[in-house]
């Protein structure tokens, strides 16, 4: 088989969760040969696309990844490793190490021992050492889980060496992203924003939290991700983050695509974080904790200026407009039932 002619089969970790699906969507448009791994038993893989040729295995068991990274031609292999496992405690987590440590090593070494063409890592922006306020934070060269808070953060830190620490030992090709937090249609999993916006539709949200956030939609995620299987440099990671939202704007937008009365009670930052310890303390000794906890409260108040100059420069990384965003996924919850449509509401009332 001629170079011309090779043809790439794309293998993307954790195709049945948003950000995969997504993956998995764009490549399939580009006229691509995917595969996507799934974990045995998971139903979330009747919503993987059409198309993709699905491998179930476990990314903790090296074994079960040996047929997914097997092809019966000569085709080159470019992973996405989208999988992980998200926490929002600061608290170690046996089975977040697992998946996010072990499982990227893993990963690596199937790589490394397949020949693959390129790796694309999905990292996070948590493991990325905060700035003060009125700075832009950048890519960092090297990564500790000692200097980012929350363990989600850590483990994506040490993920996130591991991969660089194969590229400068073995040759590996791999490249880098660092999304911030990820939003959109089609989040079955109800993330974080996914469920902010539900906690708003419903009415169980009289109080924000005075702080920012920022958050990119899926859909602009895939199409960067994609880009850096082809431009993406060698050991090289890319900041893929949106302007800053304040809560104040977001309530605002909320209010103004939904008809629902404004939030306007604001808990200052200084009285959220001593809330968020409260609730870190109830959170340990029962049932059903809460959603508040001293990280969530942690990521509204930090620096969330992330800079994505890089990213837009060499993948051509583009956001579209927040509160499109804002609108497709709330018109996605109102189709999937989880939120009232509120102009049917307005006019039965």
């Amino acid at each position: 088989m001629t170079n011309s002619t090779i043809q790439t089969t794309y293998l993307v970790t954790g195709v049945a969760g948003n950000l995969g699906n997504s993956v998995a969507a764009r490549l399939l448009a580009d006229g691509q040969r995917v595969r996507g791994l799934v974990l045995p038993g998971d139903p979330a893989v009747a919503r993987v696309p059409a198309g993709v040729e699905i491998h179930t295995g476990d990314i903790t068991k090296p074994a079960s990844l040996e047929s997914f990274f097997t092809t019966d031609d000569d085709s080159d292999l470019v992973v996405i490793h989208c999988a992980a496992m998200v926490t929002v405690s600061s608290a170690y987590s046996q089975v977040v190490h697992d998946v996010n440590i072990g499982g990227t090593a893993n990963i690596v070494a199937a790589c490394q021992a397949h020949e693959v063409k390129k790796l694309v890592y999905v990292s996070s922006t948590g493991a990325i050492p905060e700035t003060p306020k009125g700075t832009l934070i950048t890519e960092p060269e090297t990564f500790s889980p000692d200097d980012v808070v929350g363990y989600y953060g850590k483990s994506k830190a040490e993920g996130t060496q591991l991969v660089l620490d194969a590229v400068r030992a073995t040759g590996l090709d791999a490249t880098i992203v660092f999304p911030t937090g990820i939003c959109g249609p089609e989040d079955y999993a109800f993330g974080p924003v996914t469920g902010f916006i539900m906690d708003y539709c419903d009415g169980k949200m009289d109080t924000g939290v005075q702080g920012s956030f920022n958050a990119v939609d899926v859909r602009d995620l895939a199409d960067a991700i994609v880009v850096a299987t082809e431009h993406g440099r060698t050991g090289e990671g890319y900041i893929l983050a949106n302007e800053c939202v304040t809560m104040e704007d977001l309530l605002t937008q909320l209010s103004d695509l939904t008809g629902l009365p404004p939030v306007t009670k604001i808990v200052p930052a200084g009285v959220a974080k001593l809330l968020g310890r409260g609730a870190d303390l109830y959170n340990r000794i029962a049932k059903k904790p809460l959603r508040m906890t001293g990280f969530a409260v942690y990521n509204l108040t930090r620096n969330n200026a992330f800079d994505s100059s890089k990213a837009r420069r060499e993948l051509g990384f583009t956001t579209r407009p927040f509160s499109e965003t804002m609108y497709d996924t709330i018109t996605w919850l109102e189709n999937e039932g989880k939120i009232l449509n509120q102009e049917k509401v307005l006019q039965a009332a």
